[in-house]
């Protein structure tokens, strides 16, 4: 499984897409929203094959690497943002395939969007706390360590700082308009 794992993640990757496009599509523009609602089902298991595969290629003897990362980090972000993404991508094909209500454009400033920010890092660290699991769980169960499936957790560590110190400022942020009061 050399390389396999590689084209797994990237067919995953593209997999994701294409049932999320599927699902709107049958939902919204052939107006079958139960066919709809299955394809959006089975995006999270896309999750499943990926770590399936993962899991098969370490218990296969791979070692343990930057693939493994690539493939826990996937899994990470999807569980932490995937929800949020399927709303998201909902709530434009209703509105520009079957005639709903714009999206509302979430607020520039004030308590909502610190809300917002802070509820954006909460999710991202789901996403680290599921990614830097599965990666060390992978190092686990190779019995050779997890020093290189863990490698980009450095990396994602200092972005879930950076993300945090952006994300909370938000709620200490002045309102504009009482400042000119």
């Amino acid at each position: 499984m050399n390389d396999v794992l590689v084209a797994v993640i990237a067919a995953c990757e593209i997999g994701f897409w294409v049932l999320l496009a599927a699902g709107l599509v049958t939902r919204y523009l052939l107006k079958l929203p139960r066919a709809g609602m299955v394809l959006l089902a089975g995006v999270p298991l896309v999750d499943v094959v990926l770590l399936v595969a993962s899991v098969i290629d370490i218990h296969r003897g791979a070692e343990p690497a930057f693939k493994h990362s690539l493939a826990a980090i996937f899994i990470g972000v999807s569980v932490g943002f995937g929800h949020q993404t399927l709303r998201w991508a909902d709530a434009w094909a209703a509105h520009y395939l079957s005639g709903a209500p714009r999206p509302v454009k979430p607020p520039k400033r004030g308590p909502e969007r610190a809300r917002r920010e802070r509820a954006g890092w909460f999710r991202h660290l789901i996403s680290y706390v599921v990614g830097v699991g599965i990666m060390i769980g992978l190092g686990l169960l190779s019995g050779r360590g997890y020093d290189a499936v863990l490698a980009p957790a450095g990396t994602w560590t200092l972005v879930l700082v950076i993300d945090a110190i952006v994300s909370f400022s938000y709620s200490f942020e002045r309102d504009r308009e009482k400042q000119s009061v």
